[in-house]
C-alpha cells in the first residue's frame, strides 16, 4: 500500500514540494466555506467571509492596495500594469465556497509522495480506499505527489486550488517586477456551488476586457462551451381515500409520477450519456398519495435539442392531464444558464492564447465541453467573456477528491504565460 503523510509532515526537505503555493492551498482548505442551497441570503453562508477576509489581507500584503470584500462576499483586487503602453485588461476568477454535498469542515489533507500507482488508504479505520481500479486517472500521476482527503470530508480543491494558483501567480509578478504585464484583475466569488456565484458580480466594477475562471479539473482542461441548462419541476396532484373503498375514486400521485418518468427517453440520463449528449436527470423525488413532486435538471449543448427536451417535458404533462384530468400534472421550467460558446466565439483569441500558454508551459491542451455549468457561462452573457482553465483536481465534491502538486504548479505557469503573451501583443 502507498505510504501516506499528514499535511504537517515535513517531507522531501531538500527540493521540498511544500512550496508557498501548497502552503497557501493547505491554509485555504482548512477554512470551512460550505455554501447552502436552501439559504436566501447573500452569501448563502456567513462562514464564507472567513476566507474572503483572509484573502483581502493577503492581497493587500502583496501590494494590491484596492483589495476589498463587499457586503455580498465578493473579493476584488487589481495588480496595476507596469507597461509603458495601453494593454488588454485580463481577469482571473475563482470561487471560495465548497459543495454543500459533503462536509468542508475539519479538512485534514494528506500527502502521497512519489505515487506508485497502487491503492491509497485514505482512512484505515473506515476502510476508505482511493483505488486506480475505480479511478483509473490516478495512473496518469505515477511518480508525482498527490494531495488527498482523509476519507471523511471533501478536499476543497474545487475551487481553493484555483484561488491558490491565482494568488501565487500574482505573488510571483509582484516579487519579479522586471516581468512586464498589463493590468490584472482578480475576483473571488461566493456561492458558485449553488448556482449563485454571479448573482451580485459587478462586471463594470471589475473592469476587465475578458477573464478566465480557474475552476476546471484535470491538467490541460480548456473549456469554452457548456450545457444549456434548465430545472424542470413536475408536481402531480392525487386524491386519497381509504384503500378498501378506493375503486374508481383514488388517484395515486406517485403512480402518475412514475408514469411521467417512464415517458422520458430511457437512454437520456447521465448514466448513458457523455461528451455533447444531453440528459434528463431526476435530482429529487418526494411523494405521497395526494401529492408528488419530482425535480429534474435538463441539459444539452445543442440549443435545438435543449428546446426539444423542454418541450417534451411539457407535452408529457399535457398528455397525462388529458388522461387523468386537467390540473393533475403541472410541469414548470426554470432557465438556469446557457452555453457560453455563443459569447466566446466572437473573441476566440482568448481561447487561442490560453492554448498557446499551455503549450508554452509544457501542458497538452484538452479542449472539452463542460458537462455542467460554470460562472464563466453567466459572466459571458453579462458581457465578460470567460472561458475556464484547469486547476488540476479530480473527483470534486466527495471523499475521493485529490489533486497532484505538479498539476497545480503547471496551472500557475499557464496563468503567467497568458499574462506574458498579452503583454507582448
Amino acid at each position: 500500500m502507498q505510504k501516506v503523510h499528514s499535511a504537517d509532515f515535513p517531507f522531501r526537505e531538500e527540493g521540498s514540494r511544500m512550496t508557498d503555493l501548497i502552503k497557501r492551498f493547505l491554509e485555504y482548505v482548512k477554512i470551512d466555506t460550505k455554501s447552502d442551497e436552501e439559504s436566501k441570503s447573500s452569501p448563502t453562508t456567513e462562514i464564507q467571509f472567513g476566507l474572503a477576509n483572509k484573502l483581502v489581507e493577503e492581497l493587500k500584503g502583496l501590494g494590491l492596495e484596492d483589495a476589498a470584500v463587499d457586503e455580498n462576499c465578493y473579493v476584488m483586487a487589481t495588480l496595476p500594469s507596469n507597461l509603458d503602453k495601453e494593454s488588454t485588461v485580463i481577469g482571473f476568477i475563482a470561487h471560495m465556497d465548497t459543495s454543500p454535498d459533503m462536509s468542508g469542515a475539519d479538512v485534514n489533507p494528506q500527502f502521497i509522495e512519489d505515487y506508485d500507482g497502487k491503492d491509497i488508504i485514505l482512512n484505515k479505520k473506515e476502510k476508505i480506499i482511493l483505488s486506480p481500479d475505480a479511478f483509473p486517472e490516478l495512473l496518469c500521476y505515477v511518480g508525482q505527489t498527490l494531495i488527498t482527503t482523509d476519507g471523511t470530508t471533501l478536499l476543497g480543491a474545487d475551487d481553493k486550488a484555483g484561488i491558490a494558483e491565482i494568488v501565487t501567480a500574482v505573488e510571483y509578478l509582484v516579487k519579479n517586477p522586471d516581468i512586464k504585464h498589463g493590468t490584472i484583475k482578480i475576483a473571488f466569488t461566493p456561492d458558485e456551488e449553488v448556482g449563485r456565484g454571479t448573482d451580485h458580480f459587478d462586471v463594470k466594477k471589475f473592469g476587465a476586457d475578458f477573464a478566465y475562471t480557474l475552476d476546471g479539473g484535470q491538467i490541460g482542461e480548456l473549456e469554452f462551451e457548456n450545457f444549456n441548462a434548465a430545472k424542470l419541476t413536475v408536481t402531480v396532484k392525487g386524491l386519497n381515500v381509504h384503500p378498501g373503498y378506493a375503486k374508481n375514486k383514488m388517484v395515486n400521485s406517485m403512480l402518475i409520477a412514475m408514469e411521467y418518468n417512464s415517458m422520458l427517453p430511457v437512454n437520456q440520463t447521465p448514466f448513458y450519456t457523455e461528451k455533447y449528449e444531453g440528459f434528463f436527470h431526476m435530482i429529487a423525488l418526494k411523494g405521497e398519495v395526494e401529492k408528488t413532486v419530482m425535480t429534474y435538471i435538463v441539459r444539452d449543448h445543442d440549443m435545438e435539442k435543449f428546446k426539444e427536451k423542454q418541450e417534451l417535458g411539457i407535452k408529457i404533462a399535457e398528455f397525462l392531464n388529458h388522461k387523468y384530468g386537467k390540473g393533475t400534472v403541472n410541469a414548470e421550467l426554470t432557465e438556469q444558464y446557457l452555453n457560453m460558446r455563443e459569447k466566446i466565439e466572437p473573441v476566440m483569441h482568448i481561447v487561442e492564447i490560453a492554448e498557446q500558454a499551455m503549450n508554452n508551459a509544457g501542458v497538452e491542451p484538452k479542449k472539452t465541453p463542460i458537462r455542467g455549468g460554470t460562472d464563466g457561462s453567466k459572466l459571458s452573457y453579462m458581457g465578460l467573456p470567460t472561458p475556464n482553465l484547469f486547476t488540476g483536481g479530480h473527483n470534486y465534491h466527495g471523499r475521493y477528491e485529490y489533486i497532484p502538486v505538479e498539476s497545480m504548479e503547471k496551472a500557475v505557469k499557464v496563468i503567467l504565460e497568458i499574462i506574458d503573451l498579452y503583454a507582448k501583443k
